[in-house]
């Protein structure tokens, strides 16, 4: 039974890949990873506010309206940062690549494109076998466009490619008004993977104490729609490898995924809750499967129910729509 794949040219074991996280932020933590059976890890995210520690050096955009990121616990303070952090998490990467054997990862989040892009070679030269970068910008200006928003990843993206030779990956998120289109732009800038999608942070408002709340609720196998929806168009149809994230929870989410067109997938969600040993369950509960269906490897289910067999997706797409309501209705 053959379980390996590759991802952005790395050989990975397996497709379990442990997503950026408390999971990732120790080298104790990804020891008991590695042991459990993950292919690879995305080490937690160093922020552009921990590289520019000066907030002069900071991009206008930055400042335009309120960003918050999936695995910040709030807002960070309005004092500069020392850049402790940053020279800690390139020991964390040296540390690593001397004790473990599988990929190694590293998280930039940023949306600027000020002097924390040059860390991006310090991340290369530290060790890490790639790169992902997450870039969150939620516009609350009328009157910035959506292609200037856009463009603020597109030239984020240029800046750390022309930085490093190690893969980068894109971690994407679902609102674009075009994602397939978005998605063949960051490609065509550079990225040798994308990652269907970054996990959203919610909105809330606290009636007791009267403000807003910026929460991140854990996603479960339910969140899996939109990441098959779009592993699916863009099977094939752009040169980059995909992972699958957001609803990756059991062997049964892996495989929708691999079929789909996803070449890895992300766990965070299921392995916070039942800790590291749970990979370890699903790759056993995956190999099974396989096994039932005789189905010899992985790759020779990647991409089988995507829609690249299908000659006019859209129109496929918009017939399924529209007997799923016919249907209800009656």
């Amino acid at each position: 039974m053959d379980i390996t794949t590759t991802y952005m040219g790395l050989s990975l074991k397996n497709p379990i890949i442990v997503g950026a996280s408390p999971l990732t932020a120790s080298f104790d933590s990804i020891k008991k990873l590695e042991e459990s059976g993950a292919a690879a890890v995305v080490l937690h995210s160093i922020f552009e506010e921990q590289i520019n520690h000066e907030a002069h050096e900071l991009d206008y955009f930055l400042f335009k309206g309120s960003e918050s990121y999936a695995e910040a616990l709030g807002y960070f303070p309005e004092v500069a940062l020392s850049n402790i952090e940053s020279d800690h998490y390139l020991d964390e990467i040296r540390h690593l690549k001397e004790n473990v054997s599988i990929p190694i990862i590293a998280s930039l989040n940023g949306v600027s494109k000020g002097g924390w892009i040059n860390y991006a070679r310090k991340l290369e030269q530290a060790g890490a076998d790639a790169l992902e970068l997450n870039i969150t910008y939620i516009p609350t200006d009328a009157d910035v466009d959506a292609r200037a928003v856009e463009q603020l990843y597109i030239d984020a993206l240029s800046a750390v490619k022309a930085n490093v030779a190690i893969p980068v990956s894109v971690k994407m998120n679902a609102v674009f008004s075009a994602p397939a289109q978005m998605a063949a732009r960051l490609v065509d800038a550079g990225a040798e993977a994308l990652v269907l999608f970054d996990r959203p942070v919610h909105v809330d408002i606290d009636l007791e104490n009267l403000n807003a709340l910026q929460v991140i609720r854990p996603s479960s196998s339910r969140d899996l729609s939109e990441t098959l929806r779009w592993s699916a168009i863009l099977y094939k149809k752009v040169n980059a490898s995909l992972c699958a994230s957001t609803g990756i929870h059991t062997h049964e989410d892996i495989l929708k995924a691999m079929m789909s067109g996803a070449d890895a997938v992300q766990m965070v969600s299921s392995l916070l809750k039942l800790g590291e040993g749970h990979i370890a369950t699903v790759l056993d509960n995956l190999t099974a499967w396989m096994a039932l269906k005789e189905y010899e490897s992985i790759e020779q289910m990647k991409g089988s129910i995507s829609l690249a067999h299908t000659a006019n997706p859209a129109a496929y797409q918009r017939a399924n729509y529209m007997r799923l309501l016919t249907d209800y209705r009656y």
